[in-house]
């Protein structure tokens, strides 16, 4: 038996000679007669004696391991050797002479256990599969470490940097498939399965232990050496989706969870009040929190929580793996937050205080209290939940004396573990309590402000803004009373209300007012000649007598004495100033000298006690400005007092001095931590901050280009510090003017420098690459020691950002080159030197290996959109690149970098369309007022000076001409994809609509204003591009159509919207979209016909078209006319002749005898009547052709009649909101009283137009769908101007008119009640913006009073119809609705009697 092996590998020589093919069986069939003589020779078996063969030959391959240690892995000899005795052992098998079973059991009787490896293969080649050969062993425990051991040695062998990863991970996969498949099997797999006793006991104990393992590090907080446990549980979570039953793999997951939250449960409650603070997402081990996310992705958020309730209800938990397990899932899952609160916090309250059980109650408050440690992003503040919960009768403690008294028991046994916040907000926002059980209340008050004195925190002191919900202790009451006066004047700022905040703390909680909130408000200061928010919101709070008229006083005193102060000091302050430059000129001395260095830190400290001085501040004034939230600083025209400007230049220049006096002798690197430490030394004096941003603003914005070298190389490295240091800089509140959509912006100082860094014209060019160029090698060269990940926390992400948009811009050589590394290396000193181009310095650094690795994090790559909008904002007349290379660059840029690049890069993926999409995007967020680092949550545009409003009001010409050559070349790929159903959706309207739909509610005049001109900016896009744009084309059978759905449905729905007539479409897009439709028809094989199918389309799904089509016919016409006579030299399409026949036949009606012509769609040849009226400059002539064709008794013109109606009312409200369309508002009324009277002398039912949208009937449908929505809100006014030409009969004639009337009456007062301007005539001597209110009122007044005195004539049963509408006219006009049921009564009487006489 042991020349077996030598056998099997004399069998495979020969193949190397000749064919495999003529080999291979000789030699097999060889190995199995020799098998077969032994096995006679010795009386077995020869299935028995070949597997006993096997056993031995493997246990030799296992002891020819060099290795003393046991590896789950074969050597490349070892496995040579297995490899070939697999080969005969399958052949053995095929010619049954081999026997499993006892191969099985031979395995296990060796001296060492099988490594990993050769079972693995044994199993892969399906000659012992694992779970057989695992049954065979009859020692459970022992195969379980057996394996355990093997898998440990596996990922600490796939671990080792150098190891074979791809062996091991192939490994892993099978063995923890079979775990899956044999530790948690399912019903359906139990029948399949029954011979197998012991695998499924031994895959769930292997299981066990790998999860045991990898708690045990959850606990220690060591993340080291649990290789084994985490890449087993990554693997089980990789694999799972193909090979493993998705209820087994639930069932996994679901044990896991239960096994991680009840893992060695040995804290209290008591513990879990006290310390959950400490368990929040951010501070919980990361091990953890990724095992909870990755178990999440196999549940939804629904069957997560509902996991977590039953381990809750049946298990001893381990609290800290819960409410760690609540701030994951809660942070992770973002539907988790309304399944908190609506349903499982909630049901736990119920039942709560259905049983009485504190159980329930302490899980609700513990649950609640963690989600809101997440913060309010994701879950609602405690303070606000415990408001929800307990703040009203409606809670469940409200519903008895007992509950009431459960919840106080409960909250009474929690304050000897309560921090002081949660207490504060029990006792701000106490439960409600019905005043006969107020002493429960208070004498849990009691206690609670005893425990907050033990904690030595004053309820008294408590701010009016305090963050309840913030996992921060409570800060000390004069820091606090400085963020609420900062927090109030915001408010006051926006509201110009004293906030009610404010009110109540002046009467409610007097002590802190007093003591501490007004002594923060009156800090007295130098007053601004023009009062500031500040100075108005005193005078506010004066004025409603919450200022006592002495503090005021002695405010404005002191305020008066510290400006005389500074005038004063500010002629003896040579002195001071004087000994802060002497100690900056030691300090130069010093930072030379390379021997001198520790001495840095002493002269820093002295220099800063001299700034001190300078500034005149004390320590408390200083502590002051550090609790200050924010810095404000005015982009445009940064507000410096002379005195801080002096010494921030002193600073600065003295900065700039030592940076290069120290570069003369060491480069960045060897410089020590000197200008750090007097960057550092500057951003502790927080009152000199605001002057020191603002004048860095002043330099850099305004100056930039003017500074010389020396300067840009200081600041530029200055900037680096500031960033190094930027935990000690406040957020910076950035005035970017009144104009902006954002006026201000509240930024961080890395997102500052964006602002400050323009690239618009050629000098803003060349001076933003120098500095950004000096900035990032300085930081690369000064901090070349630190890691990679460091070095990128320093760097400020817009200034490699700028870099990429104006290296490649302005360096030919950078477009799409590599990195060099070791032959372009750039020293800081050639950098300073004169000689030194900067384009040439920049390219240099372009090409450093340590700053291509910068350009691969994701944080610093310049996204395509960011690149757009950095390009829409050039000036193409000030661009520093001429036409030509501007258009080689934009095509570089756009078609050769970031339409093939990854999305994840910030590119395209090579999608054309994607593209599309972020060009208009892009041009639409310019144009809005958006900038390059986010739409809505980020910096505004950071604005370049000179002619923005101009540049931002039109679109850059290069970039709308790459949009119509995609755009073009999109349509062209559409045309082969016509069949698909995507080629059908036109991804413009898409775009548009996602933007109008995705866009965050804020202010509703905000909303509106906003939507209104993104309507404008998206229409003025479709303008520019190709008219065939607009409309599709599919097959349909052999024949090409058009598509104009999307069009047609974007216009319904938005573009009707921003059309000042209200029931036409502006000329451009109207021009725009028919000549894209003859364009289009070209690809039709009968044009004339996909032109009809159109336009007869239009009628009933876009009337709002062809009513376009009739106001600009005049202007239209010819162009139609001509284009369809180049195009086709046939006649007109017959939808296109019966456009112009009914332009021609309404100008001949109203100049001649001639009759109407009676065809087709009324409300279209009304559109083309009204528009023909309003160009007749004779009203006599007119009124003639109205009263002929009133004549008529057909129905045609009467539908025509109500729709000349409708069109001049449109009119009437157009007239007072669009007074620029040149509508006439008195012959427009005129017009309008002139057709009600032919309506009314024909007894027709005009009213109807009036109706509700769903009670309209459907042939005037068909209006109301072309009218915008505003002008259908405001058809109450229209109606009530009619009121003058309502007849006497009208109300007996139409039943429903008393209904029609009073319910446009109550929208008229529904708009009042909202806001909204009512439109009428001008009166005598006053413009519109000064009558606006009286207006309204006057409308309003007319209407009630008609409604008033038409209301004795009405017929009594027209009262039946209004009774609907009572409860509405009872909430905004209760007298009228007593008018209608008294005279409702009246007339239910009268019928009454009038009844009774018939008998």
């Amino acid at each position: 038996m042991s020349s077996f092996c030598f056998q099997v590998e004399d069998s495979g020589k020969p193949a190397e000679d000749s064919g495999i093919e003529h080999q291979k069986i000789p030699s097999e069939s060889f190995i199995a007669s020799v098998l077969q003589e032994q096995a006679a020779r010795l009386g077995v078996p020869t299935a028995i004696l070949a597997a006993k063969s096997a056993v031995a030959n493997i246990e030799q391959i296992c002891e020819a391991s060099p290795s003393s240690s046991q590896t789950p892995l074969l050597n490349t000899e070892q496995r040579e050797k297995l490899s070939r005795l697999l080969l005969t052992v399958k052949d053995l098998l095929t010619n049954n002479v081999f026997c499993r079973s006892l191969f099985c059991q031979e395995m296990w009787k060796m001296k060492k256990p099988p490594l990993l490896e050769i079972v693995w293969q044994l199993h892969r080649d399906s000659i012992v599969g694992l779970e057989e050969l695992l049954e065979s062993n009859p020692e459970v425990p022992a195969v379980v470490e057996w394996l355990c051991s093997g898998l440990r040695g596996l990922c600490g062998q796939a671990e080792e940097p150098l190891g074979d990863v791809e062996l091991p991970g192939r490994l892993l996969t099978d063995f923890v498939i079979m775990f899956l498949q044999n530790g948690f099997q399912q019903t359906s797999e139990l029948g399949r399965k029954l011979e197998f006793k012991k695998v499924p006991q031994i895959c769930h104990a292997v299981l066990q232990r790998m999860l045991t393992c990898k708690y045990s590090f959850f606990s220690s907080g060591v993340q080291l050496g649990c290789a084994y446990a985490s890449r087993c549980i990554a693997q089980l979570l990789l694999v799972y989706r193909n090979a493993v039953h998705p209820d087994s793999l639930q069932q996994f997951f679901r044990h896991t969870l239960t096994e991680v939250l009840t893992y060695s449960p040995l804290l209290k409650v008591s513990d879990a009040i006290h310390m959950q603070r400490e368990w929040t997402f951010t501070r919980t081990c990361s091990l953890l929190t990724t095992l909870y996310r990755k178990l999440f992705v196999a549940f939804s958020a629904k069957e997560s929580i509902r996991q977590l309730q039953q381990v809750l209800e049946t298990h001893e938990v381990n609290w800290q793996h819960v409410l760690s397990c609540v701030s994951t899932l809660v942070v992770c899952q973002a539907e988790a937050e309304q399944l908190f609160k609506g349903k499982w916090v909630l049901c736990l309250l119920i039942k709560a205080f259905e049983n009485y059980d504190m159980e329930s109650m302490i899980t609700a408050f513990l649950i609640a209290r963690q989600a809101a440690l997440e913060g309010p992003a994701v879950f609602m503040p405690y303070s606000e939940w415990f408001k929800a919960s307990f703040g009203n009768a409606g809670g469940p403690h409200g519903s008895s004396k007992k509950a009431l008294v459960f919840l106080f028991e409960f909250l009474s046994e929690l304050v000897p573990f309560e921090t002081a916040p949660y207490l504060k907000v029990h006792i701000m926002y106490p439960p409600f309590v019905p005043t006969k059980h107020r002493s429960v209340l208070m004498e849990y008050i009691t206690l609670a402000k005893t425990r907050l004195a033990d904690l030595k925190v004053a309820i008294e002191d408590m701010g009016l803004y305090e963050d309840l919900s913030s996992t921060n202790e409570s800060v000390q009451p004069q820091g606090q009373a400085l963020r609420d006066v900062e927090k109030a004047i915001q408010i006051f700022e926006n509201t110009r209300k004293i906030p009610t905040s404010v009110i109540e703390a002046s009467i409610f909680r007097r002590p802190y007012y007093t003591s501490w909130f007004l002594p923060a408000l009156l800090r007295p200061r130098v007053l601004p000649k023009t009062p500031d928010v500040r100075m108005v919101f005193i005078d506010s709070l004066k004025r409603a007598d919450k200022i006592p008229a002495n503090l005021y006083s002695t405010y404005i005193q002191a305020c008066g004495a510290m400006k005389e102060k500074l005038l004063q000091e500010s002629s003896h302050s040579e002195e001071p100033v004087e000994q802060l430059k002497a100690e900056l000129a030691e300090l130069r001395a010093l930072i030379v000298d390379q021997t001198k260095y520790e001495d840095v830190p002493a002269q820093i400290a002295v220099i800063s006690d001299r700034l001190s001085n300078v500034l005149s501040c004390s320590n408390d004034e200083n502590e002051a400005a550090t609790l200050n939230s924010q810095i404000h600083v005015s982009i445009f025209a940064p507000d410096l007092e002379p005195c801080h400007q002096s010494v921030v230049d002193l600073l600065l220049t003295s900065f700039c001095q030592n940076l290069i006096a120290a570069s003369y002798f060491n480069p960045p690197d060897r410089q020590g931590s000197c200008l750090s430490l007097f960057v550092k030394m500057m951003c502790g004096h927080r009152n000199l901050l605001p002057a020191l941003l603002g004048r860095l603003c002043q330099l850099i914005y305004h100056q930039g280009p003017s500074l010389s070298d020396a300067h840009i190389l200081g600041l530029a490295a200055f900037v680096i510090h500031l960033s190094e240091h930027r935990s000690l800089i406040p957020e910076v509140e950035a005035d970017l003017g009144v104009a902006q959509a954002v006026p201000e912006k509240i930024l961080s100082i890395t997102e500052y420098w964006n602002f400050l860094l323009v690239c618009r014209t050629e000098e803003s060019f060349a001076f933003c690459l120098r500095f950004c160029t000096a900035a990032v090698s300085y930081l690369l060269c000064k901090f070349s020691s630190l890691p990679h990940d460091e070095l990128c926390a320093l760097l400020p992400p817009s200034l490699v950002k700028k870099l990429q948009y104006t290296v490649p811009r302005l360096n030919l050589e950078a477009r799409g080159i590599a990195c060099e590394e070791g032959k372009t290396e750039l020293a800081w000193s050639s950098l300073s030197c004169p000689s030194m181009h900067y384009k040439r310095a920049s390219l240099c650094l372009w090409k450093q290996a340590r700053f291509q690795e910068l350009l691969k994090e994701k944080a610093f790559q310049l996204s395509f959109r960011e690149w757009l909008l950095l390009e829409l904002g050039v000036h193409p007349d000030k661009d520093i690149l001429p036409a030509p290379e501007r258009h080689d660059f934009h095509y570089w840029a756009i078609y050769q970098w970031y339409l093939p690049a990854p999305s994840a890069s910030g590119g395209c993926d090579g999608d054309l369309e994607k593209a599309c999409d972020v060009i208009i995007g892009a041009i639409l967020d310019f144009s809005q007022g958006y900038s390059a680092w986010g739409v809505g949550s980020c910096p505004a545009v950071d604005l370049g000076g000179i002619g923005y409003d101009q540049l931002k009001m039109s679109i850059n010409p290069d970039i709308l001409c790459k949009l119509q050559e995609m755009v073009l070349e999109l349509r062209c790929r559409r045309k082969g994809l016509s069949g698909c159903l995507d080629a059908r959706r036109h991804f413009l309207f898409r775009v548009f609509q996602e933007r109008l739909k995705g866009r965050e509610h804020g202010s509703a005049l905000g909303e509106q204003l906003w939507r209104q001109q993104e309507l404008l900016l998206q229409r003025r896009i479709l303008v520019g591009l190709p008219a065939s744009a607009l409309i599709l084309t599919h097959r349909k059978g052999k024949k090409t159509m058009l598509d104009c759905e999307d069009f047609f449905h974007f216009v319904n729905s938005e573009l009707k919207n921003i059309c000042s007539r209200g029931y036409a479409l502006s000329y451009d897009i109207t021009a725009h979209f028919f000549r894209g439709l003859l364009n289009a028809s070209l690809d039709c094989e009968e044009s004339a016909e996909g032109v009809n199918d159109v336009l007869t389309t239009c009628q009933t799904k876009c009337p709002i078209v062809l009513f376009s089509a009739a106001l600009w016919w005049p202007r239209l016409e010819p162009v139609l006319c001509s284009q369809w006579q180049r195009l086709f030299g046939a006649p007109l399409a017959a939808e296109l002749a019966t456009l112009r026949d009914r332009g021609r036949s309404a100008a001949s009606f109203l100049s001649s005898e001639a009759v109407f012509p009676i065809s087709g769609p009324p409300w279209i040849s009304a559109a083309f009547l009204h528009f023909a009226v309003q160009q007749q400059s004779a009203r006599g002539r007119v009124r003639d052709a109205l009263k002929r064709l009133g004549t008529e008794a057909e129905l045609f013109p009467l539908q025509l009649l109500v729709s000349l109606l409708f069109f001049s009312l449109m009119d009437l409200i157009s007239a007072k909101i669009a007074s620029k369309e040149g509508v006439d508002f008195h012959k427009s009324l005129e017009w309008s009283l002139e057709i009600l009277q032919c309506l009314e002398e024909r007894g027709v039912s005009w009213p109807l137009l009036f109706h509700p949208a769903e009670k309209v009937p459907r042939k005037y449908h068909i209006l109301r769908s072309a009218a915008s929505d505003r002008h259908l809100r405001l058809l109450p006014v229209a109606f009530y101007s009619l009121t003058p030409g309502f007849c006497q009969e009208l109300f007996t004639r139409e039943p429903a008119f008393l209904c029609v009337a009073l319910d446009l009456y109550l929208q008229l007062l529904q708009l009042f009640l909202e806001g909204e301007d009512l439109p009428q005539a001008d009166k005598a001597g006053q413009g519109p913006g000064l009558a606006e209110h009286v207006d309204s009122l006057e409308v309003i007044a007319k209407a009630r009073q008609f409604l008033l005195a038409a209301l004795p004539r009405c017929p009594p049963r027209s009262f039946g119809t209004v009774q609907p509408l009572l409860d509405r006219c009872e909430k905004i006009d209760p007298e009228l609705k007593g008018a209608l049921l008294h005279l409702s009564r009246a007339a239910a009487a009268l019928e009454l009697d009038e009844e009774l006489v018939l008998f």
